[in-house]
């Protein structure tokens, strides 16, 4: 079974309770990533009483199989945005997660933070034009940036690189337990093995698998993608995409964490745990669920670090899966202005662990009534269904497509519990994959990862 370097090396595990009885809470929290964990900080922080459930073990999921890069820096992305929202709301977006940088650096343990330079490389002449306007992009925003030659570090030919310096490399599971026990030292309760059954935002409840029920004033989802029944939900505003990460141990770490602009891409960087270096790979994605033949890429990834980066000893492999929004950046805050009290943090487009934190604090702001001048860039009602149809039907007809289809052609796969398409059996983590919201299920059926909330039928 694959296995993330993080959750292998993470600190022993803390206790937390399961829900034996009926609880109330001023703000109910559901997931238990840094997302969840960063917002019952906050909360708690403020003197909510605040409540956190996380259907698995705390920090399993996304957070613990992601890279551990804590940057601003988001691959090719400030160009883009200056065109979609504009130069001002391209430097909010880079503020709060620099901020979020800073906040992490604040509270981290000399274990869990290092200080990394972020940097974009180029390989071809059309690489390093994009890399280019970004770099321009970083000129209108006022981003701190330094344009070099070809990367040093690492071991095969590249053209341009652009820096951000002084960025953060995290252990994010390191991290994330201490920041979970700084939550419960403020007065956040958490709970593990809590599986949200039933959701009523009209009575301000929910009711757990083990017919618990935990009654709240404000309910904040961060449960990665979104549960599916609840009304007003983005359920064709978020695409899901899974990549895949390697592991080698390493004598040679270096303090730049980069990323390609152009193809092949790959995302390279070193960590050091317990006086053990280790090169990290992540590179091969497709969307989630479309595929069967998952260990093709963890295969390829495998030969990638040997060959290319010259390093044999593969140690770790695992997979991440990150849903994003239609327009780059995420969704913080109230849902919809028909469920005020109901707030959403998803949509990371693979930089949850910055964009995670920067959630928080807008989510909380919200809550508590302060000003954050980022709340409109990331309001889940910024985006008008009807100009996003496009991607809704793209995203609609995969799901008729996989529906149709693997009714008819996969009637041995069992039925995914969110929508009815067919699963796929994905040999290399050894998990039933839904391709059309991003459902996963263990092999014995149970819920991985949603928006399904419901086991598969087996039998």
């Amino acid at each position: 079974m694959n296995e993330s370097l993080w959750l292998a090396t993470a600190y022993p595990k803390s206790t937390y309770p399961t829900v034996d009885d009926d609880v109330t809470c001023d703000v109910l929290i559901i997931g238990g990533g840094l997302s969840g964990i960063a917002n019952a900080y906050f909360l708690a922080k403020q003197g909510k009483s605040v409540v956190l459930l996380e259907k698995n073990s705390l920090l399993h999921g996304a957070t613990g199989n992601s890279t551990g890069k804590l940057t601003a820096q988001h691959d090719l992305v400030y160009a883009d945005m200056i065109e979609q929202f504009g130069v001002e709301s391209a430097k909010q977006y880079f503020d709060v997660n620099e901020q979020a940088v800073d906040f992490a650096r604040s509270i981290a343990e000399s274990d869990q933070l290092q200080t990394a330079h972020s940097a974009l490389y180029s390989q071809t002449a059309e690489g390093t034009e994009r890399l280019l306007a970004e770099k321009k992009a970083y000129e209108a925003i006022g981003i701190p940036f330094i344009l070099a030659g070809s990367a040093s570090y690492l071991p095969f030919e590249t053209a341009h690189t652009l820096l951000i310096e002084d960025e953060a490399q995290i252990h994010p599971v390191r991290f994330g337990q201490r920041l979970a026990q700084l939550a419960v030292k403020e007065g956040a309760r958490i709970f593990e093995h809590a599986q949200v059954a039933a959701l009523d935002t009209d009575r301000h409840f929910v009711k757990l698998s083990s017919s618990k029920v935990v009654s709240y004033r404000q309910l904040v989802i961060c449960s990665h993608y979104p549960i599916e029944a609840l009304e007003g939900m983005q359920i064709l505003k978020l695409d899901v995409e899974r990549s895949y990460i390697a592991a080698a141990k390493t004598e040679t770490p270096f303090d730049h964490q980069f990323i390609s602009v152009d193809e092949p891409k790959r995302s390279i960087r070193t960590a050091t745990i317990d006086d053990q270096s280790y090169l990290l790979l992540c590179a091969q994605s497709h969307p989630a669920g479309s595929e069967k033949e998952t260990q093709l890429h963890y295969d390829s990834l495998t030969e990638d670090i040997k060959t290319t980066l010259g390093h044999p000893d593969v140690v770790y492999k695992w997979s991440a899966q990150d849903p994003s929004t239609p327009d780059l950046v995420p969704y913080a805050g109230a849902i919809s202005n028909s469920s005020p009290d109901v707030y959403i943090s998803t949509g990371y487009r693979k930089w949850g662990l910055s964009n995670s934190l920067a959630c928080a604090e807008i989510i909380s702001d919200a809550i508590v009534g302060r000003s954050n001048a980022a709340s409109e860039l990331f309001s889940p009602s910024r985006t008008d269904f009807g100009s996003l149809s496009s991607r809704a039907l793209l995203l609609a007809g995969r799901t008729v497509k996989e529906f149709a289809g693997g009714h008819i052609a996969r009637t041995d796969s069992p039925i995914c519990t969110h929508m009815g398409c067919r699963t796929r059996w994905n040999k290399g983590d050894q998990t039933w994959d839904c391709p059309c919201h991003g459902s996963r299920f263990r092999a014995d059926g149970t819920v991985l990862e949603g928006p399904a909330t419901q086991p598969l039928d087996l039998g």
